[in-house]
């Protein structure tokens, strides 16, 4: 019997209902997380795109930051789009004075390097293990990763577009990021790749 996981998406700021509804699209449970106690009952989590900063003060204000990150060095899949991306990082460039991140991935991260909410745009990313077909990636005052270390997987890079080549999406182990926002798309795929990596390593332990 196939388990079906319990996937949480961070309910602080940014894109929660677009990412309950791909969730459940890709066959998980949802619960919304605002609270240290909610963190506990998830078997992965999802950190959504927003406003990087005012996340970070929100984790903070509801102390959620550092339970997050014990989770995270314990084990906890996770998947961040977006702002999500930039609170996985290991480094943040361009950040606001002192801004914090939960960590994970050991990843250099540019906030906002493709430009403003007026530089928003699409792009066609080829991702690893998610389907011969690009994704069709839609970028909204998005990060990219400048560097990544050894332990980092490149799942896609923007195939067209400013700054083509960059990295935009990556894997290292349980956790996951993308620059763009898949939840604003009704292509499920990420949100089907992050199900299963939660199912499995549910279904491991």
């Amino acid at each position: 019997m196939t388990t079906v996981p319990t996937i949480g998406v961070l309910a602080l700021q940014g894109d929660v209902r677009e990412h309950v509804r791909a969730l459940e699209a890709a066959g998980a449970r949802t619960l919304t997380v605002r609270r240290p106690e909610e963190l506990e009952r998830v078997d992965g989590l999802v950190l959504p795109g927003g406003e990087s900063t005012t996340m970070w003060r929100l984790a903070r204000s509801f102390d959620l930051l550092d339970p997050l990150r014990k989770r995270i060095e314990a084990g906890m899949p996770a998947y961040g789009s977006c702002a999500g991306m930039i609170m996985l990082a290991d480094r943040i460039r361009d950040g606001a004075a002192g801004q914090e991140t939960c960590g994970g991935i050991d990843m250099t991260v540019r906030r906002n390097a493709f430009g403003r909410q007026v530089d928003s745009f699409e792009a066609r990313v080829p991702l690893t293990g998610m389907g011969d077909t690009p994704y069709h990636a839609v970028f909204i005052r998005a990060p990219w990763v400048e560097s990544v270390g050894e332990a980092v997987e490149v799942l896609g890079r923007a195939e067209s577009g400013p700054n083509a080549g960059r990295i935009v999406a990556v894997r290292q182990g349980r956790l996951m990021a993308t620059s763009f926002h898949p939840e604003l798309t009704g292509d499920f795929r990420v949100h089907h790749y992050f199900a299963d990596l939660v199912r499995r390593t549910t279904e491991e332990e």
